[in-house]
């Protein structure tokens, strides 16, 4: 008696409102589920009037299910049961969200908005279809695929690992199917999602989860390459071993900071962007494509390359500014999200793009191939063929590939380096200032120089291997 219609409930006075029982099933449908009580009066706020009750005789459960079973496309398979509230027949029909989406009914679509069924246009049709985590390849069955399939502990590392990361609210003594239900990547018909075997599959057989890692020698991409590894396995496994692949594959500079005893020691790239990069990779990636996911690496860059298109209406611009999360695969990137591989607030970008400016090295490029997303790392556009197009002598010629290797200098360390005094040095840097090659950081005593993370960005190469 004291339940209120809602988003979730509605309260229907008798069957002759068959038409409108039909919409609000559609509606519950296409949200998230609900139930609809036939046989109560409700007041204008939502609130329980009075107990109607209906008259259950002969086959009014059967014709009703034949109605809606007939009226719904895809067919719906409500849960109807007579419920005895205050000596009187209420029929409870329960509806739960549908995984492939929209639901017509007579050809209609039909969404619950608070305590309303209201029906919807074209373009609501169309953001509900593009809404759908059916409807994209990630959420759709893997026909093939079975329980036997599935690698159980890294289920179990999973439900651990996102009670500890994000409050994940599921007992690690769960069983395996119950696990993947709650986190809707097993369907209620036993059927495993193809989200489902990217995440936990013993063998990644199903579709195109693979990452191909190359180590270029040079800047262009040919052979012969000095290192390559086409990766395979479950998402988790294609990030960090990927991640793994750069990291052999990048310098490391080890210097020793004066007045500290332990030498400090710096990737040419900062980590954390390059996974990121990775991450969003294979997060949005079009499954659908025959292409993989790349990471190239280069003398003086690092290319990463995303199978699949922006969200509609994007440009790379907007991946530069503050935008929402539109993540492609939603039922993939959920399970990443549980795991601390992705934050759901749409910054990951950003995060690469401050990464790399408190590395000392350039901002990372945005590019749309058109049939893909490519993300570029630069240690630095300073060439020697750029160095001596300027006009450089050889004392600042050294002093920029100094800072390629070590990050910063300073004036005492110029004067070291080179056997000059102080005066030469104060004029070699600041002409590779006025140039627009270092930038200068700090105050009094404390000065020191980076190579500029502005200007001089080289025309990238023709990218099409």
């Amino acid at each position: 008696m004291e339940k209120k219609e809602s988003q979730t409930t509605e309260f229907k006075k008798s069957l002759a409102e068959t038409t409108e029982i039909l919409e609000t099933i559609s509606a519950f449908a296409n949200t998230e589920g609900g139930e609809i009580l036939v046989g109560i009066e409700e007041n204008k706020d939502g609130s329980i009037k009075e107990i109607i009750g209906i008259s259950i005789k002969g086959k009014v459960i059967e014709n009703l299910t034949n109605e809606v079973k007939q009226n719904t496309d895809p067919v719906i398979f409500p849960s109807i049961k007579i419920k005895r509230i205050k000596n009187k027949n209420v029929l409870e029909i329960k509806i739960e969200e549908n995984s492939f989406k929209p639901v017509f009914t007579k050809g209609k679509v039909y969404k619950r908005v608070g305590r309303s069924t209201l029906k919807l246009t074209v373009e609501g049709i169309r953001k509900l279809i593009k809404n759908s985590t059916d409807y994209n390849f990630i959420g759709q069955v893997c026909k093939e695929a079975r329980l036997k399939d599935i690698d159980e502990k890294k289920v179990g590392w999973f439900v651990k690992e996102a009670k500890r990361q994000r409050g994940l609210n599921l007992s690690e003594t769960l069983p395996i199917k119950d696990v993947l239900m709650k986190l809707k990547l097993l369907l209620k018909d036993k059927k495993l999602t193809n989200a489902c075997m990217l995440l936990f599959s013993k063998e990644p057989k199903f579709f195109q989860s693979e990452v191909k890692c190359i180590r270029f020698s040079g800047n262009e991409p040919v052979k012969p390459y000095i290192d390559f590894q086409t990766i395979e396995g479950n998402v988790f496994d294609l990030v960090d071993r990927a991640e793994d692949f750069v990291l052999r594959n990048i310098k490391k500079a080890i210097w020793l900071v004066p007045g500290q005893v332990q030498r400090e020691e710096k990737h040419e790239y900062p980590p954390d962007a390059i996974r990121e990069a990775i991450i969003n990779a294979v997060a949005h990636r079009d499954y659908e494509s025959p292409s993989k996911v790349q990471v190239r690496i280069f003398d003086d860059y690092i290319e990463i390359w995303n199978p699949g298109k922006l969200p509609e209406g994007w440009t790379v611009k907007k991946l530069k500014q503050k935008h929402e999360s539109v993540p492609k695969n939603p039922l993939l990137f959920k399970q990443l999200f549980w795991v601390k591989y992705v934050e759901d607030v749409g910054g990951g970008t950003l995060d690469m793009i401050e990464q790399c400016k408190e590395w000392g090295i350039l901002e990372p490029e945005f590019e749309d191939t058109g049939t893909s997303i490519v993300v570029t790392f630069r240690k630095s556009a300073i060439t020697e063929k750029l160095m001596e197009e300027l006009g450089l002598n050889e004392r600042q010629k050294k002093a920029i590939n100094y800072l390629k290797e070590h990050k910063k200098i300073t004036n005492q360390r110029y004067c070291e380096l080179f056997e000059v005094v102080k005066d030469t040095a104060n004029r070699d840097l600041n002409n590779l200032l006025n140039k627009n090659l270092i930038e200068k950081n700090g105050s009094g005593p404390k000065i020191y120089y980076t190579l500029s993370t502005v200007r001089y960005r080289p025309i990238p190469s023709d990218k099409n291997v």
